[in-house]
């Protein structure tokens, strides 16, 4: 799994992917536990203010 996730990063990477590990971002997505931050193409934005996260 370590090979493949390594793999799978460098292809992001090449696609012009700059976080360090896109693949955990993907888990917010569907967290209940946080239902007011959500990750967008411009970062987590907090959608009860309408404000991208810095």
């Amino acid at each position: 799994v370590r090979d493949a996730l390594i793999g799978l990063r460098a292809a992001a990477k090449g696609l012009g992917v700059e976080l360090e590990e896109p693949f955990l971002q993907l888990a917010f997505l569907c967290l209940p536990v946080i239902p007011h931050l959500k990750i967008t193409d411009m970062g987590m934005v907090d959608v009860d203010r309408f404000e991208v996260i810095p």
